[in-house]
């Protein structure tokens, strides 16, 4: 059986690191907001290019921290609208309507699947105070036309990087090239939810930033409000990472490099050998050509980490079982759309006819560095060899 994800695999990797950092935050006594939360909040804003990283919870505070944080700071108010993806995982669509702002959802490119910036401004109001970019999939959504929107119209640009750890712009960023996802806008979100390319061993999130300001409100923020001890100029909450939590990330943060070159080489295999009119690959690059699975040279492609390996087809269900059956499991990101959602019920008549075929089409592959050879191979044999029934 070809796993979707075998987190016992990937963490065996590293199992032995893994378990000294355990035994000496066990070992210390100090379990919460000590020596190696603040070891791996250096580390990681470090890693990605900011000033500043404020570790929390999980990604879904730290997105609604983020916001709150703006809401205390003047920046935002009641009432606000946020233009955010439409086909994006519901929890950036949570952390706008916590804070008692409005969404406005705007359909991506059919290419990438990444925020359409051609519809952005026929979306903008005088309410419009911010953009929430999502970089989906693990792929890079940040564009020099985003940019140009944001600074013409005066919005805040934060990042929705949850999915994209590592994620390097290429040479046609301009300015940005070389710069990774989270530290591109005003503020970025993260989740080192176990699945992820920086996966924890439970929840943990952090906020990266270089606004000092917006930084020391998310702590004070995360931590009941609290300033210093017993002091709150803020009605906050409980939203920390654990010192076991950031042990174990500062262990794999050294390795999410590598781990992400891998899942990039056995991408570029899949672009190259998948060959079947009934799917389509989506972020296919104009330079890719075919090339070996283990060569460096497969690796061109910077601005995408694959978090996920998007397949769409109109025969998904059917593509599904058909993997099953091969011993391949898959699994659907996302199988309907937030503004088809219950909690979400006076969106319900919306019409959103790209975003709803992605939803009703989309089919993620296994892409992970715990992969062999043989494995990803048998992938590309099976999806090759599908035929759809009439």
């Amino acid at each position: 059986m070809i796993d979707y994800l075998n987190l016992k695999r990937i963490n065996a990797m590293h199992r032995d690191e893994i378990m000294d950092a355990i035994a000496n935050v066990v070992d210390s006594g100090w379990y919460l907001k000590g020596a190696m939360t603040e070891r791996f909040e250096a580390d990681y804003a470090a890693y990605i290019g900011t000033q500043h990283c404020v570790s929390c919870g999980n990604g879904l505070d730290a997105l609604t921290l983020i916001f709150r944080a703006y809401k205390e700071m003047g920046v935002l108010h009641d009432g606000d609208e946020v233009i955010v993806p439409a086909n994006t995982y519901i929890a950036s669509i949570l952390s706008i309507t916590e804070n008692g702002l409005k969404p406005v959802l705007v359909e991506p490119w059919t290419s990438t699947l990444q925020l359409d910036e051609t519809r952005i401004e026929d979306s903008i109001t005088p309410r419009t105070r911010a953009i929430l970019l999502v970089h989906l999939y693990g792929r890079n959504a940040w564009t020099p036309g985003i940019q140009d929107i944001c600074d013409r119209w005066h919005l805040r640009l934060i990042e929705d990087n949850a999915q994209a750890h590592g994620c390097t712009l290429d040479a046609f960023m301009g300015g940005k090239a070389g710069r990774r996802t989270g530290s591109l806008g005003h503020a970025a979100a993260h989740s080192f939810y176990p699945g992820k390319n920086l996966g924890a061993l439970g929840d943990a999130g952090a906020v990266t930033t270089d606004d000092e300001q917006l930084a020391a409100t998310v702590c004070t923020l995360g931590n009941y409000g609290s300033s210093e001890k017993y002091v709150f100029p803020y009605r906050g909450r409980n939203s920390r990472i654990d010192e076991l939590q950031a042990a174990v990330l500062s262990v794999k943060l050294r390795y999410l490099d590598a781990d992400n070159r891998r899942r990039k080489q056995i991408a570029n295999y899949y672009y190259s050998n998948i060959d079947n009119p009934e799917l389509l690959l989506s972020g296919l690059s104009e330079w890719q050509t075919a090339q070996p699975l283990a060569s460096d040279e497969s690796c061109r492609d910077e601005a995408c980490v694959y978090h996920i390996f998007p397949v769409l087809t109109r025969y998904r269900d059917q593509l599904q079982e058909y993997l099953r059956q091969q011993g391949i499991a898959t699994m659907i990101h996302y199988p309907i759309p937030p503004h088809k959602q219950v909690c979400f019920a006076s969106w319900n008549d919306m019409q959103l006819p790209i975003t709803e075929d992605i939803h009703r089409c989309e089919l993620s592959i296994p892409c992970n560095q715990t992969m062999t050879d043989e494995e990803v191979q048998k992938v590309c044999q099976c999806l090759n060899s599908f035929h759809p029934e009439s």
